[in-house]
């Protein structure tokens, strides 16, 4: 199999963003993809990162929270909720 080529597109000019942009971003990468190209999305802004995870398509789309665990720290995860002290209606 030959290597992929790749594609990069900077999105640091990026000024105006929803999730419309994160389904077209996401569309753009498929269609790449079945063209036997490797797309990259470099610097997005942190607001259009957050997008991204809220879609969870970070991995899809190449683009990894910056924010790294410190040494001796723990990577962030969900917590689950203690039981409430009222029951559900």
């Amino acid at each position: 199999m030959a290597p992929r080529r790749v594609i990069v597109c900077d999105l640091r000019s990026l000024e105006a963003f929803d999730l419309r942009t994160v389904e077209l971003l996401a569309r753009w990468a498929l269609a790449a993809r079945r063209l036997g190209y490797e797309p990259r999305f470099t610097h997005p802004p942190a607001q259009l990162r957050a997008l991204i995870a809220l879609a969870g398509l970070e991995r899809a789309l190449g683009v990894e929270s910056q924010r790294q665990a410190e040494e001796g720290e723990e990577p962030l995860r969900v917590e689950e909720e203690s039981e409430l002290d009222e029951p559900p209606a």
